[in-house]
């Protein structure tokens, strides 16, 4: 069984910076597409950032700019450093990966549990 756990979220005050972390681990033929979405109180979850294996990235535009995706793929793990945050980017936020358990099976979309971000003075 695969997991996503996240690290990283906390209290900053506005104009601060944070960086997200994200490792999968179990049962990992290939891993695909690597993101992260949040979700505000009484909003949708929304797209933040995603990165294929590939590489091309690709933001909300509410983040252009001020957030940046990478991944360590033989770490299996996804970063998200956010720069110049603004209380607006307050929410949970979520990483979630696209992974073959193996050869043989279909590459299913997994979760993370998610991680509070909080830009407050």
């Amino acid at each position: 069984q695969v997991q996503l756990v996240e690290s990283g979220g906390g209290l900053v005050q506005p104009g601060g910076s944070l960086r997200l972390s994200c490792a999968a681990s179990g049962s990992i033929y290939n891993t695909y597409v690597m993101g992260w979405s949040r979700q505000a109180p009484g909003k949708q979850r929304e797209l933040v950032a995603i990165m294929p294996s590939g590489g091309d990235t690709n933001y909300a535009d509410s983040v252009k700019g001020r957030f940046t995706i990478s991944r360590d793929n033989a770490k299996n793990t996804v970063y998200l450093q956010m720069n110049s945050l603004k209380p607006e980017d307050t929410a949970v936020y979520y990483c979630n990966a696209v992974i073959r358990e193996a050869y043989n099976t279909r590459p299913l979309q997994y979760w993370g549990q998610g991680t509070q971000v909080t830009v407050s003075s």
